[in-house]
């Protein structure tokens, strides 16, 4: 399917389309999101396509962004949706506030903003059920999910995992004052050079090797390893939490 010529006002009945359609691909994205086109490129935005439509009043502006992979698409919406209010069963998975929705299906990423400053919401449920219904795709769960005990959120982190940049790429999963790990992409030299960061780090006994340490930014920090992942927990001191994690990564 081809999704520019998919995506039209035509999606949501009685809308009618104002201005030209939006069409970006590579860098040229900065031009539309300024500044906010970094999260978009993290997440490895190949293109996106977009509509603004009118109805009375109303107006809402269509985007949807074709990342790398269903999983950066999906990462693409945990990045952006707001921890403290609830999910919608759309796609990959989706959410709706008063002027905002998006979510992920397949390799895409989808959105619609809407104006004036009043409550969306309904409008909105039934314009996400059409959008996306008109996006190529299956729905997608990371398998990564299911490695980390229920959490307030599961976040990938597409660089740089607790603000390291030794730790390439990994999930992250909330739990209040803690924070879950795991890097998915690790091995026995890249461990030690993490561990080397801490001087002061005690040995953990979890995992193939492991160590915990008291660190100024990222509080009480317990890493191990297993087989190829780095994992841990980082925060309020939970190693219960720790075990979990252990016990879960295959």
């Amino acid at each position: 399917m081809n999704l520019a010529l998919a995506l039209a006002c035509t999606l949501f009945p009685g809308w009618q389309q104002e201005g030209p359609a939006r069409n970006y691909q590579g860098e040229s994205l900065f031009e539309y999101m300024d500044g906010n086109s970094e999260g978009y490129y993290a997440y490895g935005f190949v293109k996106m396509n977009g509509v603004t439509c009118v109805r009375g009043e109303d107006k809402i502006l269509v985007d949807v962004s074709e990342m790398a992979d269903p999983e950066m698409a999906y990462g693409m919406f945990t990045a952006n949706r707001d921890v403290t209010a609830p999910t919608a069963a759309i796609g990959s998975g989706g959410q709706i506030v008063p002027r905002k929705l998006i979510f992920a299906k397949g390799k895409y990423y989808a959105e619609i903003a809407a104006e004036p400053d009043k409550d969306h919401t309904a409008t909105l449920d039934g314009l996400a059920r059409a959008l996306a219904a008109s996006i190529p795709g299956e729905a997608y769960k990371p398998a990564a999910i299911e490695w980390f005990p229920p959490a307030d959120s599961v976040r990938l982190v597409p660089q740089s995992v607790l603000g390291i940049g030794l730790l390439k790429r990994g999930y992250v999963a909330l739990y209040g004052p803690s924070k879950a790990f795991v890097v998915t992409e690790a091995s026995h030299a890249i461990f030690a050079k993490l561990q080397a960061r801490f001087p002061e780090a005690q040995p953990a006994a979890l995992g193939e090797e492991s160590f915990e340490v008291n660190d100024k930014y990222l509080g009480h920090l317990i890493a191990f390893r297993k087989g190829s992942r780095i994992a841990g927990v980082a925060g309020e001191p939970n190693a219960t939490l720790a075990k979990e994690v252990l016990k879960r990564l295959p």
